[in-house]
């Protein structure tokens, strides 16, 4: 079984290929389909952390809620303060 730190450079390296497929993807479509013009070296870049911040934002939260579901973080919420609470059968 791969280690924890081999899995997660296998998901980068993944997220990284989705990203450049991604952007060369969206640079064919605004050439071939839009009629758009050549993107600079500065669209390219702006192109490339728009759709690698999006990705990162996307695991990083997706991350985030995995671990609060496996710890357990959403059980040990205070709901005593809840509008209506009282109305409802107590777990």
């Amino acid at each position: 079984m791969p280690s924890k730190v081999v899995r997660f450079l296998l998901a980068l390296l993944l997220a990284l290929l989705v990203a450049a497929a991604a952007t060369f993807g969206l640079n064919w479509v605004w050439t071939a389909v839009m009629g758009g013009g050549d993107m600079t070296i500065h669209g390219w870049i702006a192109l490339g952390l728009g759709l690698f911040g999006t990705c990162g934002l996307a695991w990083a939260l997706m991350a985030l809620a995995f671990k609060s579901s496996r710890e357990g973080w959403d059980d040990r919420v205070d709901n005593s303060l809840d509008p209506g609470r009282e109305d409802r059968e107590e777990d």
